[in-house]
């Protein structure tokens, strides 16, 4: 099994099989459009467009479970990441990350990568999930973790 083998629902309400990406690196994160770390969303956006060509594809998980700071409707979310960030990398349909209602890719995820000690559970928003081409996780990086600190896996990842 790997993240290829899964799928989800865009933000436009269309099934997107994760296989179409096989041969990209990925960064997997769970988003929000009212978290102290929205502003990453810019960061984001420069590496797509940066690394695009390369063959980075970012996909953008907005979730609600943290503060309740993703709290609007699919349209509305995603008006608010291309008016404010230019957002043009895949973002899909709201989904849980934790919980008995996690969506599948996070269970794996989070079970491929745990985060600090050992604990699976994502703490908050911005996490992110960094997938080599051929599906494996690479890396979990901590919400704090800003986008263009990620550059230097992104090119060990892209070179292989």
């Amino acid at each position: 099994m790997d993240v290829f083998d899964f799928n989800a629902i865009s933000l436009d309400g269309q099934p997107i099989e994760l296989e179409q990406f096989r041969g990209n690196v990925l960064l997997v994160v769970n988003t929000a459009s009212a978290c102290g770390y929205t502003p990453q969303y810019q960061g984001l956006e420069e590496l797509q467009r940066h690394y695009r060509d390369r063959g980075l594809v970012v996909l953008g998980f907005p979730c609600n479970q943290f503060g309740h700071q993703e709290p609007g409707t699919e349209a509305e979310i995603g008006a608010f990441c291309e008016k404010n960030y230019g957002v043009s990398f895949p973002m899909f349909a709201k989904i849980d990350v934790n919980g008995e209602h996690a969506h599948p890719l996070f269970r794996y995820l989070k079970g491929e990568a745990p985060g600090v000690l050992g604990t699976e559970s994502i703490k908050w928003n911005f996490t992110k999930f960094l997938i080599n081409k051929d599906g494996a996780v690479f890396k979990r990086y901590a919400p704090q973790t800003g986008p263009e600190e990620l550059s230097h896996d992104i090119e060990i990842l892209l070179a292989r």
